[in-house]
């Protein structure tokens, strides 16, 4: 079976904006007020928790930040999860793209470096977790994106192989692990980087759902029925 794996966070959702006010509502509890902007560090939001928390601390002279990250984490968690589908939405054209891929047999999974239990609430929230063949986060395995085994773990879980599968994400994390696992790339121009992504030399670049499943057929076509 062919596989479309999707990253989550930029991928196939705009999540900065539930994910910063997480980040900045941890940040005035622990004393720090609200630093972070929705635009301006929208960068930070699509690189993870503590990288926000880092960019809200950056403008005090603390002898150890990595320690007030470590301790703001668990609480930002928190508030995102009470506050996760507060803002984000899917990209426009995804559900679309979705059913034109199952129609040509494609299985879909998601492979993201977001917390597991984050994941399954967020895609259940925006009515699209029952697309998935499996859904991998970053405590599902030992390792997690850009090592390529979480990619090619999600692969085998969808009941596929890898030279029949693409991952489409949005950074430079995606673009490694599947460099490393032997699988074709998409990057979307829409994610924090916008169309900068196109320096990864990926091979598609992805500008809006709609063309996504006729990228995908040239990318790994289908296999003539046997006559």
């Amino acid at each position: 079976m062919r596989v479309a794996v999707f990253d989550l966070d930029g991928t196939l959702a705009d999540t900065a904006a539930d994910l910063i006010a997480a980040a900045n509502g941890a940040l005035a509890e622990a004393g720090y007020g609200s630093p972070l902007d929705r635009l301006a560090h929208r960068a930070e939001a699509f690189a993870g928790g503590r990288a926000m928390l880092r960019a809200g601390l950056a403008a005090h002279a603390l002898a150890d930040a990595e320690a007030e990250v470590t301790r703001a984490y668990p609480r930002l968690l928190e508030l995102y999860r009470d506050g996760i589908d507060r803002e984000t939405r899917l990209y426009p054209g995804v559900e679309a793209a979705f059913d034109r891929l199952q129609a040509a047999d494609w299985r879909l999974a998601v492979c993201t470096n977001k917390p597991l239990a984050l994941a399954e609430t967020l895609l259940a929230r925006l009515g699209v977790r029952g697309r998935f063949e499996a859904v991998l986060g970053a405590d599902s395995l030992s390792v997690r994106k850009p090592d390529p085994l979480h990619l090619l773990e999600t692969i085998a879980r969808s009941g596929g192989a890898p030279e029949r599968a693409v991952l489409v994400g949005d950074t430079v994390t995606d673009r490694e692990a599947a460099r490393a696992a032997g699988v074709p790339c998409v990057l979307v121009t829409f994610g924090p980087e916008g169309a900068a992504v196109a320096r990864m030399a990926p091979a598609a670049l992805l500008d809006a759902y709609p063309d996504l499943p006729a990228m995908l057929e040239r990318l790994v076509p289908a296999r003539p029925i046997p006559t």
